[in-house]
């Protein structure tokens, strides 16, 4: 994920189409009332246990600058960038504009040597709620390297949570990357690629065989669609959830493909209250996040979170796996779902549109 700075006259125009689009504030008290109620409403939201100890990201500058002559081919052969891991950030980024431009990367990739990226912040809610509904097993499935189905492997392992992993297509000569990962610490299987085709009905028959005769299966949505609210609680570490029940009983829960349920959101828009802090990146100064999209679940997420904390953020997206058409109706259903999951104080102070993501397609073919 990388970010820039973009121009304060893209952040009116923005707002004036309605990207972001806040019920009229008829004066200075009403604003500052309703900024408190905001506040009040975000806390409230992100008021619960987490995965994750602390939200925390590290932030590095790339500074681009041109050599006086070509060393290499490729469009960038004159083209040198150099990385400064300690910048400064909050007020002091004004001292940092110089005459070569520059960008941000958000490091998530730094957060865990096998949980990295968007994965850990997707689970980062998603494993205490099914801690606290004594969940046993996890099912899930991905591609042969899914970096989610290795997140969800290594995180269920750390947890004392068993997980079971199918992978699309046949099981390699020599296991690497994820798929080694998966192997290791969760319980692979192959699936033929016809079978996989129909993921849900896969998901289930698996975990109805885990589960047994005594056993219970349910799908992490029907979950979270019980709860008027999400269940909340304090911050907590990870810690050992051995949740068999005393007649051994097991309780299987299924978790989509990448993890791209609206409950993935809340982790991200924990990302965001906590680059938003005066000493990160703070609240005044308009930022492009570009990200790229596999299910678009972060994208919407860091649209949504810098919208419901009223921050002058745009976020573009690469599309990498699926059609503009796909992630358009892939953006509405998270936005729906997280209407029906978060507070109603806080989601009735916006008019949430269906256009939070600038959606882009990728320039280059994929390898």
């Amino acid at each position: 994920m990388k970010l820039h700075h973009w121009p304060r006259s893209s952040v009116i125009a923005a707002k004036r189409n309605g990207v972001l689009s806040r019920n009229s504030v008829n004066n200075s008290q009403d604003a500052s009332q309703l900024k408190l109620c905001l506040e009040e409403s975000v806390s409230k939201l992100l008021n619960r246990r987490w995965t994750l100890e602390n939200p925390d990201t590290k932030v590095h500058q790339i500074t681009v600058s041109m050599k006086e002559t070509t060393s290499r081919s490729g469009i960038f052969g004159n083209v040198n960038f150099s990385i400064d891991a300690y910048p400064k950030l909050g007020d002091a980024m004004l001292d940092e504009r110089g005459k070569d431009p520059l960008f941000y990367v958000v490091r998530d990739d730094l957060l865990h040597p096998f949980v990295n990226g968007n994965k850990a912040r997707k689970l980062d809610v998603l494993l205490p709620i099914i801690e606290d509904c004594l969940g046993t097993d996890v099912v899930t499935c991905g591609g042969c390297q899914s970096a989610h189905t290795a997140a969800v492997a290594v995180s269920c392992a750390e947890r004392g949570l068993r997980s079971h992993l199918l992978l699309r297509g046949e099981q390699p000569e020599i296991m690497t990357g994820y798929n080694l990962i998966s192997s290791i610490y969760g319980n692979v299987i192959y699936v033929p690629r016809s079978l996989y085709a129909k993921r849900e009905e896969m998901l289930l028959r698996h975990a109805n065989v885990i589960a047994g005769p005594n056993g219970s299966v349910v799908w992490l949505n029907d979950i979270i669609d019980s709860f008027t609210d999400l269940p909340s609680g304090t911050n907590c570490m990870q810690t050992n959830a051995n949740r068999s029940t005393e007649d051994g009983t097991r309780k299987v829960v299924i978790v989509k493909e990448g993890a791209g349920d609206a409950v993935a959101l809340f982790g991200i828009i924990r990302q965001v209250k906590y680059l938003s802090q005066s000493h990160i990146l703070g609240k005044k100064r308009p930022y492009n996040f570009v990200i790229d999209a596999g299910t678009g679940t972060t994208a919407v997420g860091f649209a949504l979170g810098a919208l419901i904390l009223g921050l002058p953020w745009k976020v573009t997206s690469v599309m990498l796996a699926d059609t503009l058409d796909g992630y358009k109706k892939q953006e509405k259903r998270l936005i729906s779902d997280f209407k029906r999951y978060a507070a109603s104080d806080l989601i009735s102070n916006y008019e949430l549109k269906n256009d939070l993501v600038q959606w882009v397609h990728r320039e280059t073919p994929r390898n």
